[in-house]
Formats: C-alpha cells, sequence, structure tokens
C-alpha cells in the first residue's frame, strides 16, 4: 500500500537555512518543489534527492514577482495537485547603514522580498490549500529575532521581519475555518555562508564590536521539521530558535 502523498514547498531552498530544511522534510518523507533565483543549487538538489530515492521538482523563481509565483504554483498544482506545507524561507538583506543612507531601491527589495515575496507564496499556498481534498495545509514562516528586537542598522530588514509577523498572526486566524494552520520561526545567528561574518565580529547595541555565538542550522531544519509533522489540530504560533549565549534576551 502506497503512502499518501506529502508535499512541501521551500523558498530560498538552494543554500543556508532553505537547502537544509528541504533535506530535512525530504528525510520524513515529503516530496519537494524547490524554489529559488537560481537554477543551479536547486538543481543540484533535486539530483541529490533522486540519488537517495525521493522525489523533488526544481522551480526557479523570484518571489518579488506575482507574476513569477503564479507560475511557480501553477507548475506545482499541474504535477502534485495538493500542498501540504510551505516554508516561506527567501529572503534578503540591506547595508547595515544609517537610515539616512539607505536608499529607497534598497529598502524596496527587502519589502519585495521578505515582506511581498512571503505575502504572495502565502496566498497562492492559502488558494491551494483552501480548494484541495482533504482541505487544509500549513504555512511557515521565516521571521527572525528582528521581528521582536532590531540590531543596529537594520531598519529595512526590522520593518519587513515585523510585518511578517503580523501577517503570520492574519494567516493563522484566516486560516482557521479552512485547517490551514499558520507558524513562525524566529531565527537567531544560525551558521550559514551568509551569517559566518557574525563568527568574526558585528556591532552591538553599544556601539562596540563583538563576536556572537553560533548554532548549528541542523537545530533550525529540526525545529521546521517538527512544526510541519504536527497534526493540522495543533499548531506553533510562534518559536524562537537562537543561540543560547547570543545577545537578545534582556540587555545583550
Amino acid at each position: 500500500m502506497s503512502r499518501p502523498l506529502k508535499v512541501a514547498l521551500v523558498t530560498g531552498a538552494g543554500s543556508g537555512i532553505g537547502r537544509a530544511v528541504a533535506l530535512a522534510l525530504m528525510a520524513d518523507g515529503f516530496t519537494l518543489v524547490l524554489a529559488g533565483r537560481r537554477p543551479e543549487p536547486l538543481q543540484a538538489l533535486v539530483e541529490l534527492a533522486l540519488s537517495e530515492g525521493h522525489e523533488a521538482l526544481a522551480v526557479p523563481t523570484d518571489v518579488r514577482d506575482p507574476a513569477s509565483v503564479d507560475a511557480l504554483f501553477a507548475t506545482l498544482t499541474e504535477v502534485y495537485g495538493r500542498l501540504d506545507v510551505v516554508f516561506n524561507n527567501a529572503g534578503v538583506n540591506a547595508p547595515a547603514v544609517l537610515l539616512d543612507e539607505l536608499t529607497f531601491e534598497q529598502l524596496r527589495n527587502v519589502i519585495d522580498t521578505n515582506l511581498n515575496g512571503v505575502f504572495l507564496c502565502a496566498r497562492g499556498a492559502f488558494r491551494l490549500m483552501r480548494r484541495q481534498q482533504p482541505q487544509g495545509g500549513r504555512i511557515i514562516n521565516n521571521g527572525s529575532i528582528s521581528a521582536h528586537t532590531p540590531r543596529p542598522f537594520s531598519s529595512a530588514y526590522t520593518a519587513s521581519k515585523h510585518a511578517v509577523l503580523g501577517l503570520t498572526k492574519s494567516l493563522a486566524l484566516d486560516g482557521r475555518e479552512f485547517n490551514i494552520a499558520c507558524s513562525q520561526i524566529d531565527i537567531g545567528n544560525a551558521l550559514t555562508e551568509m551569517s559566518v561574518r557574525m563568527t568574526k565580529g558585528v556591532r552591538q547595541a553599544n556601539g562596540t564590536i563583538a563576536v556572537e555565538p553560533m548554532v548549528d542550522v541542523k537545530h533550525v531544519a529540526d525545529a521546521v521539521r517538527y512544526i510541519a509533522g504536527l497534526p493540522l489540530e495543533a499548531n506553533v504560533l510562534n518559536m524562537t530558535v537562537m543561540a543560547s549565549a547570543m545577545p537578545f534576551a534582556g540587555r545583550g
């Protein structure tokens, strides 16, 4: 007797947290739809999945572009017909500068990716989950500890992540009658190729530069797979996964 199809979509899947989460969900038996702007790492992940007996589909996507996201969901629906989990992970940052030195184009890129991209992918997932049978599914948004407390010189990124927090709560509320659960995982100092710079020292709130503790990205992936594995009558609305000694709780 074959297992029921479980389909998970991961955005920003080509590297870092997205790749780690994709591998974890693959290990839990999910068929993967991998989205990202760079086709090469997506295809490499597909080939890895196939070599280990799993199924995966790469769909190069720019989450900032509504037409690109619509094409992603059209492909997903045509190939698999349903979606059980989406991990909205694609995100960018802006240069660490004071507000008056931040260009509007830099701000717009962050908002278009971190907020509008999450909205567009969540909307596509919601539309499909509401109409599929059995109805429902799970939307997991990659927030950040910056959804709660900013770093110095991070106005664009912090604004985008605060907005994602509000969107997550709205989706959790609006999804109730359709058996759609929405969660946010707030990540602090997971070690990836993008965050390795923090091991060399980053600016603190008091103006000093300090090396910060990091945590293995595997623990983030394990947290996402825990949420993804819950029955839809249970939800983790918010979860923070961080290096225990990083300067977040209290005053640093």
